[in-house]
């Protein structure tokens, strides 16, 4: 048990209950470690705010989604499944997959080492974690511990929340949106400890998707609000300004102020860090940040002067520039840096929710962030007053934009704008949002009732169907071998929920 365990006279969660991953049941205990308000980098950051021109802010995102193709169908990880059939398509690419989710612990130790000052942020899916467990690679999670619960690395790696089985937000039933979130904590803190679970302040969506309905971002925010996260990261495009213009380039340089209003006229807001657009995983994998960094100034925000950031995320496995490219450029960037000699000084590597926490500490208030919202918000704004707004008023006039404005739409915004998560698939979200209806008329009430519920095997085992039947791939890989992957997890969840 950890130091935070033991102070907080926290259960120690076991990282597989009942077989399965434990995703649920410790609701209080986990919020007690998430709610926590003190600086998760401040005291340990070796950098100096004064000495940065600009910084640049590189994330690994890595995902595997669970499947029933096991030997006798068991749900297991599509990285075993590329591995038991290495001739089908390019699954040869298993061992080169499993590489890239360990190698993080070889590169960062070995950068330290000789005199190097680098960072990186990680973002894995439930679902990889999970898999990997299942296939008994020990050596992956020994690599990810030693960066993650060794404190020595802790100003270098800063892990990043994500949803637990890579649903897309704007397709999510909106109920499921925080029990992803809450899933994601319980099992990465089962795996890395409660330490480890209280520096996770910075959150990463799924195919960088950003809901755009009202209602729906309302909930997304106050869900990962409630959850402790200070920060969201956000594609460019997903956003604009409240009158509806685009945000000004060097705006997104800096942390914004996402801000959702719903369809009662409540507001809520959100840090957001921006990613801006390119070929994400080849900027990452050849270190672009950094070259675009070198480029860019100190701003202002309110009354004081901070660095700009480059923000940027890739699949960490994904592709050959990623495989092969990354740690050639990773390591050479690094070397260029301590070279120059200014290693903590002009333009260095920062991670998220240390850089906002030095630019706090300097007396940036993010009141005085610029302040954005979800795309085609202001149009549905400019025709409902805010003051005097309804559900009904509101979903009235988004049926009025979708039958004249060929732009408008509802169906949020990602890194992937070219698909649609919705459109073509109703054979997967009507049976989707039919087993979220069906678990949550049969365990809200009961939880209500008795929040140990949650603890309960059927319980666990019901929420984890639920959950891996929003998984995105089951509509990115397109309709086939897929949408069929998703109707047996569809017809085993509501075999156990009936």
């Amino acid at each position: 048990m950890t130091a935070t365990a033991q102070s907080f006279n926290l259960p120690a969660l076991t990282e597989l209950r009942s077989g399965l991953p434990n995703i649920c049941g410790w609701e209080a205990a986990i919020q007690s470690i998430v709610k926590q308000e003190e600086p998760v980098y401040l005291n340990t950051t070796n950098l100096k705010l004064e000495n940065i021109t600009a910084g640049f802010a590189c994330a690994l995102h890595m995902h595997q989604p669970s499947i029933p193709a096991g030997i006798n169908g068991e749900i297991i990880s599509n990285i075993q499944y590329m591995f038991e059939h290495p001739y089908d398509g390019d699954n040869h690419n298993a061992g080169a997959f499993a590489w890239c989710y360990s190698r993080m612990g070889e590169f960062i130790p070995q950068l330290i080492s000789q005199g190097c000052n680098p960072r990186i942020m990680l973002d894995y899916s439930g679902n990889l974690l999970w898999g990997l467990r299942q296939m008994g690679r020990d050596d992956i999670f020994n690599n990810l511990k030693r960066i993650t619960s060794d404190p020595q690395y802790q100003p270098y790696v800063e892990w990043l929340g994500t949803m637990w089985s890579h649903a897309v937000v704007p397709s999510t039933p909106i109920p499921d949106i925080k029990l992803h979130i809450q899933a994601w904590q319980h099992h990465f803190a089962a795996i890395f400890g409660y330490d480890a679970l209280k520096g996770v302040k910075g959150f990463s969506p799924p195919e960088m998707h950003l809901p755009n309905h009202p209602d729906t971002l309302f909930e997304y925010i106050k869900a990962l609000k409630e959850c402790g996260y200070r920060w969201l990261m956000v594609q460019e495009h997903s956003l604009e300004r409240l009158d509806g213009s685009g945000l000004k380039h060097e705006d997104k340089y800096i942390p914004n102020r996402l801000l959702a209003r719903n369809s009662h006229g409540e507001t809520i807001s959100i840090t957001a860090l921006i990613k801006t657009q390119g070929s994400d995983t080849k900027l990452v994998a050849q270190m672009q940040p950094y070259f675009e960094a070198k480029g860019k100034n100190k701003q202002q925000i309110g009354n004081v002067t901070v660095p700009s950031l480059v923000t940027q995320i890739a699949d960490g496995e994904n592709g050959g520039v990623m495989m092969n490219e990354y740690p050639r450029d990773f390591f050479r960037v690094y070397h260029e840096i301590r070279d120059a000699g200014n290693n903590y000084a002009g333009v260095v590597a920062l991670n998220g929710t240390e850089y906002l926490e030095l630019i706090a500490a300097a007396g940036v208030n993010c009141e005085d962030y610029p302040t954005c919202q979800a795309v085609h918000q202001h149009k549905i704004w400019q025709r409902v007053d805010p003051d005097n707004a309804t559900p009904e008023a509101v979903e009235k006039v988004i049926a009025e934009l979708k039958a004249t404005d060929h732009q408008f739409h509802m169906d949020g915004a990602s890194w992937t704008n070219n698909l649609s998560w919705v459109e073509g698939y109703e054979n997967v979200l009507d049976p989707m949002k039919k087993l979220s209806v069906m678990f949550h008329e049969k365990y809200d009430s009961l939880v209500q009732q008795d929040p140990l519920v949650t603890q309960r095997p059927d319980y666990q085992e019901a929420l984890l169907y639920n959950l891996l039947l929003q998984t995105s791939c089951f509509r990115y890989w397109g309709q086939g071998t897929w949408t069929d992957y998703a109707r047996e997890i569809y017809r085993r969840g509501e075999a156990m929920l009936k």
